[in-house]
């Protein structure tokens, strides 16, 4: 059967200051009127139901996350002990999955993505099912056309393609990691290259045995996790090895080395929702090109992106490409360009003494 493991234990910082501890991206809403987790569950529609649906979290964001998605069976939100990467979380999640089906398909994606044709993205999901039906040993991914030569995405290269009923399937030649200026816009000129959307399909015994190949001393940590499923001393099993893992991504891990992989060429739209920048692609800019969400008046500001909280309105006055959040208690001013540097934010914080904003 296909099952659903989604991946929601970023933090994320480059959000800051709406983006905090107990409550990251993943937990707010930065388009439409659903939390971004919220989102991530609706888009599966009936393609898989929620008893087949799994959230793999920080183990603080549980009950946030139980709040927000009161579908969901309470086992099947897996709290990780600590962040271990994504190799550690697809691992303990597809040893979860397999204990309960032997021959399980599994889903994996982020939850931080904005997809907004449900259908086409289930539509997808069900190729890639297909795909592994009929080669068991098979490992699908999703290659989003590159819109710009991105250097903020990794990128994936097509070979051959590959016969398929509706969808564009290929051989995957090589995964490349995040380029820089001049490498993508070469990446995009070639026509061979999609953006890695970080969506895979597998089946549970396949990924466990890529990882228990390639990476036998995770592996091992891994193995002694699904021995306890269920039994006394689970969950002190789980705190002990999980936190004993040499944390990796899943793409060194397995997918750069791994022999049968596919791409399906994504004809959902797509939006990997990374930083405040982001708000310009969802939300349509004003006749100044400011993007607003909130309440916001500009003089002579061009190009700003402008987050308020409700009931608060932020002034500009002969400004441009600024991103301006505010918060009840704290606000964020920087130029567009700098946004990067929001990660900086959390280790001044701590000098300063001010954890509580974190």
């Amino acid at each position: 059967m296909l099952h659903a493991v989604i991946m929601a234990g970023g933090s994320g910082t480059r959000f800051w200051p709406a983006s905090r501890t107990l409550r990251p991206k993943q937990l707010l809403t930065l388009h439409g009127d659903r939390t971004m987790i919220q989102s991530t569950i609706d888009r599966l529609g009936d393609l898989v139901p929620a008893s087949r649906q799994m959230i793999v979290t920080n183990k603080v964001l549980v009950d946030a996350i139980a709040e927000q998605l009161p579908s969901l069976l309470p086992k099947n939100i897996v709290g990780e002990p600590c962040k271990r990467d994504t190799a550690p979380c697809v691992g303990l999640a597809a040893a979860l999955v397999h204990h309960e089906d032997h021959d399980a398909i599994m889903a994996v994606m982020p939850s931080d993505h904005v997809i907004t044709s449900h259908e086409a993205f289930q539509a997808a999901i069900a190729a890639g099912e297909a795909l592994i039906k009929e080669d068991p040993t098979r490992i699908v991914t999703y290659g989003i056309p590159p819109k710009y030569a991105a250097e903020s995405f990794g990128y994936v290269e097509r070979g051959e393609p590959i016969t398929a009923e509706g969808a564009s399937v290929f051989q995957v030649k090589q995964f490349r990691e995040k380029p820089d200026a001049e490498t993508a816009r070469r990446y995009v000129d070639a026509g061979s290259f999609y953006w890695n959307s970080g969506i895979f399909l597998w089946r549970a015994s396949t990924i466990l045995e890529a990882l228990q190949k390639n990476e036998p001393e995770m592996y091992s940590h891994i193995a002694a996790i699904a021995d306890r499923i269920g039994k006394a001393d689970y969950a002190e099993t789980l705190e002990k090895e999980f936190a004993a893992i040499q944390g990796k991504s899943i793409d060194y891990a397995v997918m750069e080395q791994y022999p049968n992989v596919v791409v399906i060429e994504a004809e959902f739209p797509w939006d990997d929702v990374g930083s405040w920048q982001a708000l310009s692609r969802l939300h349509q800019a004003d006749e100044a090109g400011n993007t607003v969400v909130g309440s916001h008046v500009g003089i002579d500001s061009q190009g700003c992106i402008i987050n308020t909280h409700d009931g608060h309105t932020v002034v500009t006055i002969d400004v441009d490409d600024l991103i301006v959040v505010q918060t009840p208690d704290a606000t964020l001013v920087a130029p567009k360009h700098a946004e990067e540097r929001v990660r900086e934010v959390a280790k001044q914080l701590k000098d300063k003494g001010l954890e509580g904003l974190l």
